[in-house]
Order: structure tokens, then sequence, then C-alpha cells
């Protein structure tokens, strides 16, 4: 599976921890940034590329990082097709995949430790959609109001 990751300086060290834990757990990882830490780069210069990769790629997933995880989310959801959540915990991650089909999860890197975050990402990653009709009716909603923007 191919995984997108985005980043601000805030959640740098985390990606960095990240990527070749997914690599070595056979994910093929795409990273979006930042390259450098740079204290006042901006989270949106990463993150939505990040997530307009996902959003042509299907099959692909994406993670997106920042301090706190909120404006990184915020960001990834502004593009059309991407279901961003923020995760703090394994379940939140999994519910996000089986409930919303989530395609990009969203952590906040001064909230947890490494090995947490690596549970959320590996947790959202093999969880599949539930396909739950009820799921899919409100994602079916939820894609009709973006389409009308």
């Amino acid at each position: 599976m191919r995984v997108h990751i985005a980043t601000d300086h805030a959640g740098f060290e985390l990606k960095e921890f990240l990527v070749p834990q997914l690599q070595s757990a056979g994910y093929e990882v795409v990273d979006h940034g930042s390259d450098v830490y740079d204290s006042l780069d901006d989270y949106p210069t990463t993150c939505i590329p990040c997530a307009e990769a996902v959003a042509a790629d299907p099959g692909s997933l994406g993670i997106v990082l920042g301090g706190s995880g909120n404006g990184e989310q915020i960001s990834a959801n502004k593009v059309a097709g991407i279901r961003s959540i923020l995760a703090w915990n394994k379940e939140t991650a999994q519910l996000g995949r089986e409930h919303n089909n989530a395609n990009v999860i969203s952590i906040g890197a001064r909230m947890h430790q490494p090995e947490e975050a690596l549970e959320f990402v590996l947790a959202f990653l093999e969880t599949p959609f539930s396909g739950d009709p009820r799921h899919q009716r409100r994602i079916d909603l939820i894609s009709a109001y973006e389409e009308q923007r």
C-alpha cells in the first residue's frame, strides 16, 4: 500500500521516526515534506499536497502531522475527496477507517510519544472500511454536499 505523509516543524521528528518504521513494515511511503526542520514553516504547504496526492491515488492513504494535528486535519479536509480524522488513540484511528472510510489520519506530535503514534498509524492503515450501509449512506451524503460546492 502507498502511504503519503506530510508534516510541519512540530511533527518533523515524528515523521522521521514513522517513515522508516512504515517502510520496514512493507509500506511504500511518499514523503511530501517538510524535508528539513524549519521552525517557521506552515503546515498547509505540505499537508494540502499530501491530501491531493491521496485523492489522486486510489487505494492510498495519508498521514498528516503537526503539533496538535488540528490544523493539519483541517487543511487535508479542504481537498475534495478527503476524509481526514484526528486520532488520539488506537480506537479513534480504527473507527475512522471502519465507520468513515477515512483516507487521511492526523496526529498531534506534541500530544503523543512516537511509539504511541505508530500504534495509531498502523491501526489506521490495517483497518478496513466496514462497508456497513448506514456508514456508506453517511459518506455518500458528505460526498454529495462536497460535489455541490
